[in-house]
């Protein structure tokens, strides 16, 4: 029965999925991505995403709490410093999940986890993509009318053209 199971608990005890979280999300934050399991991957994502909105108030008891999960002095400089300077205006998700297929061992999905302003192709196209999106949107109906102006436009200009070689002509 599953009566209470509101976590993916990883096939593992809970000090040895606490231990795998906090070096997880140690690695995810002083290399920017991971390769891991999906399952792995959605638990961490819970776990680190909470710590990272923790790391944009830069003070003594912040830095306590978070370090009371990453065990790690170098991470911690790093989430506090780095990361908190690149995600201080961004409210929420912060953590990206992007699957790669299957592990050809044991057939399990894999992915690629990383930190959402970290990636430069995805950071790059958004910053392209911006003129883009201030244009505005039209219907099929503006679509349509404004292809009906085109060619009438060119119709009245062959029309005045051949009104400009008739008066040529005379």
């Amino acid at each position: 029965m599953r009566h209470g199971k509101k976590f993916n608990h990883l096939g593992r005890t809970a000090s040895h999925r606490s231990a795998l979280l906090s070096n997880m999300a140690s690695s995810l934050i002083e290399s920017k991505r991971i390769t891991t399991t999906v399952a792995k991957a959605k638990a961490l994502k819970k776990y680190v995403e909470p710590l990272i909105t923790k790391s944009k108030n830069d003070s003594t008891h912040s830095r306590r709490v978070v370090f009371s999960y990453l065990q790690n002095k170098e991470s911690l400089k790093t989430l506090f410093g780095e990361v908190a300077e690149k995600i201080g205006t961004r409210p929420g998700g912060y953590t990206r999940i992007i699957k790669l297929g299957k592990r050809q061992g044991d057939n399990a999905e894999m992915c690629l986890m990383e930190l959402v302003d970290y990636n430069e192709l995805l950071v790059k196209e958004a910053k392209s993509d911006a003129p883009k999106a201030k244009r505005s949107r039209r219907s099929k109906g503006g679509v349509k009318a404004a292809t009906d102006n085109v060619d009438a436009s060119t119709e009245s200009k062959t029309d005045s053209e051949s009104d400009s070689t008739t008066e040529s002509a005379e």
